[in-house]
């Protein structure tokens, strides 16, 4: 399996390396591993949906959309 940094992962993926970091350490990216203080991402791996603020959007959901 090939794998790809943090800094390739942010470009790929348009955020910052920071976001990256912290998307592998809550468990968000699949198949990622940690080699000392590397992450490495799996290459076919795609953009997790960033899930920030949707915390509100469960307040405006109409009963028939859950």
């Amino acid at each position: 399996m090939e794998y790809i940094t943090v800094r390739q992962a942010a470009e790929n993926w348009g955020v910052s390396t920071r976001r990256v970091q912290q998307m592998c350490e809550t468990g968000r990216i699949n198949g990622v591993a940690r080699f000392s203080n590397l992450w490495m991402i799996p290459k076919d791996t795609e953009k997790p949906r960033d899930t920030r603020g949707d915390w509100h959007k469960k307040e405006r959901l109409r009963p028939d959309e859950t």
